[in-house]
């Protein structure tokens, strides 16, 4: 029997809009999951991050479960890495917050980058000191989940402190809980400088992630005046059928979700996976 694909995406990819309109579109592309951030779909929801309430997040969970749509990944993406140690607070009480609240929204993983130790780039990111203070944020986040019987996701990013699969996979050594999965985005780990390799980058995350890997973001990119550049999937240059072949065979029904991609180019790009995931 053939595995089908399994298609999600994020939720504010879509224009902001009433809840049963957005619900309605996400079934037109017939997705069965969602990565959902409350404060980007419905900001008015959650004028404070750390003052949902329980009956909020049940309000917009029993709301998609009834539409038969599952949140794979509670999206919380805070700066876990802040050097200004009150924002750090702040940003871990926020993804504390949804990790206490991830069951009311029918989520088991809460997902988000590690951040930066300055305002936006910086090379400090690159230091083992950028790389310890992920250690320590993870440590407790990972602590607060194991109380509540869900999972932190954690993605690495291009500019982030956590920026190659072999710092995730030590991230994962270092914090031996399975209560820590992986969100893998392989876009994030091209650069302008590597993304000629990206055969055997990916080939190597998959390898060294392997099962530890939770959710793949669907993400594609170009190179444009020496810089990433995010395009819809299926309009860049990343190589889909390294990441496709692992969802098939090695992780069947693993979910992916589809990330920045305009809902203009939803269908192309939706066709585009799907003829690559039947090819391989």
């Amino acid at each position: 029997m053939s595995i089908p694909i399994h298609l999600g995406v994020r939720a504010h990819d879509f224009t902001q809009a009433p809840l049963q309109e957005l619900i309605e579109k996400i079934k037109s592309y017939n997705f069965a999951h969602i990565q959902f951030a409350l404060k980007k779909s419905f900001p008015d929801s959650a004028p404070s991050l750390t003052a949902i309430s329980p009956g909020t997040a049940s309000y917009y969970g029993n709301a998609f479960r009834q539409a038969g749509i599952q949140i794979a990944v509670l999206g919380c993406y805070v700066n876990i890495v802040d050097a200004d140690p009150q924002k750090r607070a702040q940003a871990l009480a926020e993804f504390n917050t949804h990790l206490r609240l991830a069951r009311d929204f029918g989520a088991n993983l809460v997902g988000t980058e590690t951040g930066s130790v300055g305002k936006g780039f910086t090379p400090d990111n690159f230091t083992e000191e950028a790389f310890q203070e992920v250690i320590t944020s993870v440590s407790a986040m990972v602590a607060e989940a194991e109380r509540f019987g869900v999972t932190v996701g954690i993605e690495a990013g291009l500019h982030h402190p956590l920026y190659t699969a072999a710092l995730t996979r030590r991230l994962l050594d270092e914090i031996p809980s399975n209560n820590l999965q992986i969100i893998l985005d392989c876009a994030n780990l091209m650069s302008p400088t590597n993304y000629l390799l990206q055969k055997e980058i990916v080939s190597e995350a998959l390898e060294i992630l392997g099962n530890r890997i939770a959710i793949i973001h669907l993400k594609d990119f170009i190179v444009q005046d020496g810089a990433i550049k995010i395009v819809p999937v299926g309009q860049g240059w990343l190589e889909f059928e390294p990441i496709l072949r692992y969802m098939k065979y090695e992780r069947p029904h693993i979910q992916g979700i589809l990330e920045s991609t305009p809902e203009a180019h939803l269908k192309e790009s939706i066709a585009f996976l799907e003829r690559i995931y039947q090819e391989v």
